[in-house]
């Protein structure tokens, strides 16, 4: 496939293990890595509470076990397994360690084994290149945000929301060609998102998250554990910038005197007071902040978003688009902007010195991957 003259659309299928830890997303996507063609199918395949608990073992650590390895390049294969007709995969792996200002980030899984597997080729390791290089290597979507606000015929500046375990937004001038030139996109992690409740939930109740908000509801937010938690010195850091999933835990040692309902109610209460904060960092006031990623369900914390933000808040199927499924297709997308060797992150996106194209494309009759 050369980088050379007009793209040829390619099916992709991308997959997402996230700092949720819930399991793998599958997303199909047809691109030529400009503009979005088409939408293909979706699956989940999620992680047992036994194989949540490996990866907790392991988070932190820069090198995964045998066994944590090959549980990812396991459950990627089965995902991919349920569906068909795609030519390219794009394979993010799992997050255990990101220490960008160290120079290093740490995804495992190894693409050539998925390679070897589905019989397809895969783009992987999507972060090193641009940690070397100086970035954040996060967030990583908003190339694809910027394809995704001319998608839906955005003509002003809007702002993508990813809540995930960590939160992360994108700021998109659609008027822009070019996700690369200067002022098209500024992006960067807000703070702390589902991480800290689930953790909370976890540890007092034995539960994987708190559904719909619904504990959180019945509490009340100790507004100075808020206070407190908004003076880390991450935000006081101008974007672009990014988190690991543990970089609060102080947030959820400070709510443990409190009770279960007060604590999750503190911890939301913070979720939503890290994005207003963020907001005070967009060029120019969007129009709509558009939500997705796992948050978007827990109607406590939407309802506490829109108290603090200006603009509409509204869930990304308001737009006709699919909340649970596009952190994949976005690397469904950038894998074809790395086969066509096109850049995937750029310095208002990652901090990074200049626009540059991730990943290393591991293609099955290769035993090893071989950098492009």
């Amino acid at each position: 496939m050369s980088s050379q003259g007009k793209k040829s659309p390619i099916w992709a299928a991308g997959c997402m293990s996230g700092t949720s830890l819930d399991g793998v997303d599958v997303a199909v996507l047809k691109t030529d890595g400009v503009e979005i063609f088409e939408f293909g199918e979706s699956t989940f395949r999620g992680y047992s509470e036994p194989e949540q608990e490996m990866f907790r073992a392991e988070l932190g650590t820069w090198q995964a076990s045998n066994e944590l390895t090959e549980l990812i390049e396991t459950a990627h294969a089965e995902a991919l397994s349920g569906l068909e007709g795609f030519e390219l995969i794009g394979f993010h792996g799992q997050t255990l360690n990101h220490a960008p200002d160290e120079g290093r980030t740490y995804q495992a899984g190894d693409g050539s084994v998925l390679a070897e597997v589905t019989g397809v080729p895969v783009v992987w390791d999507f972060r090193s290149s641009d940690v070397e290089m100086g970035g954040q290597g996060a967030p990583l979507a908003p190339f694809y945000h910027h394809a995704l606000a001319r998608y839906i015929g955005a003509t002003a500046p809007v702002v993508f929301l990813n809540l995930g375990g960590v939160g992360n937004l994108t700021w998109v001038d659609p008027t822009a060609a070019d996700p690369a030139a200067t002022g098209a996109l500024l992006a960067f992690d807000t703070g702390p998102a589902n991480a800290p409740v689930n953790d909370l939930m976890r540890a007092r109740r034995g539960e994987t998250h708190d559904a719909n908000g619904a504990l959180a509801s019945t509490g009340q937010p100790e507004m100075e554990i808020v206070a407190q938690g908004l003076e880390h010195p991450y935000f006081y850091k101008m974007p672009p910038k990014s988190l690991d999933r543990n970089d609060f835990h102080g947030v959820l040692e400070a709510v443990e005197p409190l009770s279960d309902a007060n604590a999750a109610a503190t911890l939301t209460a913070f979720a939503a007071a890290s994005v207003a904060r963020a907001m005070d960092h967009c060029p120019t006031p969007p129009s709509a902040l558009y939500v997705t990623g796992g948050g978007r369900h827990n109607a406590t914390l939407m309802t506490m978003l829109k108290a603090g933000v200006e603009c509409p808040v509204l869930p990304v199927e308001d737009v006709g688009l699919d909340g649970d499924m596009l952190e994949a297709q976005a690397f469904a997308y950038l894998a074809v902007r790395v086969m066509y060797g096109m850049p995937t992150s750029a310095p208002s996106t990652t901090g990074v010195r200049a626009a540059i194209g991730g990943g290393r494309i591991s293609r099955p009759d290769v035993a090893s991957a071989t950098a492009e």
